[in-house]
């Protein structure tokens, strides 16, 4: 009799179910707050005006440290790239704020911190269906299941029909012989007529077939593309190997000990943006542990154009990297989306 209740339960919660999801109500609200279909989707690709401009965020791989195993890393590290991919971040430096009394005296069973979040960010950025020709197996990736998707515009479904695609250039000839197979996360390879070295990530044009540079979805459609990753050995690296010719126009610095960031006023528009964060210790233990800057922790300012405080009235003793980075992002924000 038991038995026979139960099932006469759940046959009336089938029931309930199936019509539930056969309201036309109920299942567009569904659809509707789903953040990666319908108009969220559609959101990121709104038609909008192309950008020249990059942002930066530098920050030390030592925040990876405060996590107490492999796993709390990864899910920090992951905290971190879906921050950068919210704000549009175009380049992300990782860098070293050891002194190197203590590099040479670092020992840790997971590695490299600066090395495992710089491989975590790669891993994240790259579309799915790009992983596992890009990335071999690795002990810095054992617990990438936890990772949250950034849910980037190049992060694409396979039937979703878009300008741009993110592929790889497969190992396969074409039925006629030329030109190169690209595998971008459809159904079937797309022939492209260059011939490129199996293995290469590229940028296609869906409409030309062809490749293109990675930057020209952000500057002719101001479609954010994604963020690249460069690791630095030390704070001074941060600017002496920037990628853009003439370096980083605009500097801001953020710590505990800089002016209220409410204060701030961007003047003038700028092209290249870097916002630096310290780590455990502070921007100030990072200077201080870089010998080849040669300047006092106490004039650490005068590295930056502005050394900022994102939230002078704190409530906890300190803020952790990742928290300042959402914040720091937000209240600049207004003031970024001018250039």
């Amino acid at each position: 009799m038991s038995r026979k209740r139960n099932r006469e339960s759940n046959d009336r919660m089938g029931n309930k179910k199936r019509e539930r999801s056969s309201s036309g109500s109920y299942k567009s609200a569904v659809l509707h707050n789903n953040a990666t279909d319908g108009d969220a989707t559609e959101a990121l690709w709104a038609k909008r005006a192309g950008r020249e401009s990059t942002l930066t965020v530098a920050l030390p791989g030592s925040i990876i440290q405060n996590a107490q195993s492999r796993e709390l890393r990864t899910y920090l590290a992951g905290q971190v790239g879906r921050a950068l991919t919210i704000f549009n971040v175009d380049e992300v430096v990782v860098f070293d704020d050891r002194s190197m009394s203590e590099i040479e005296a670092a020992g840790s069973a997971f590695g490299d911190p600066n090395v495992f979040l710089a491989r975590i960010l790669q891993y994240l950025e790259c579309p799915q269906y790009l992983r596992k020709k890009l990335f071999p197996m690795h002990p810095d990736l054992k617990y990438a299941g936890l990772l949250n998707p950034i849910d980037a515009p190049h992060h694409m479904r396979a039937n979703e029909d878009r300008p741009y695609r993110e592929g790889i250039i497969v190992d396969a000839k074409s039925n006629n012989g030329k030109g190169s197979l690209v595998h971008v996360g459809t159904r079937q390879y797309l022939q492209i007529d260059k011939c490129l070295k199996p293995g290469v990530r590229v940028t296609i044009d869906m409409n030309k077939k062809r490749p293109v540079d990675p930057l020209k979805p952000t500057k002719d459609a101001g479609v954010y593309w994604g963020y690249k990753v460069r690791l630095a050995k030390s704070l001074k690296d941060v600017f002496a190997e920037s990628p853009y010719e003439g370096g980083y126009d605009c500097a801001i610095g953020t710590s505990e000990n800089g002016k209220d960031v409410g204060n701030m006023n961007l003047k003038r528009k700028f092209k290249h943006v870097v916002v630096v964060f310290g780590g455990l210790a502070g921007l100030e233990a990072a200077v201080e542990a870089d010998e080849s800057l040669k300047i006092p922790r106490d004039k650490t300012a005068n590295i930056f154009d502005h050394y900022i405080n994102v939230y002078p009235n704190q409530g906890s003793r300190t803020i952790r990297t990742e928290e300042a980075i959402l914040i720091a992002m937000s209240v600049l924000r207004p003031q970024l989306d001018k250039m």
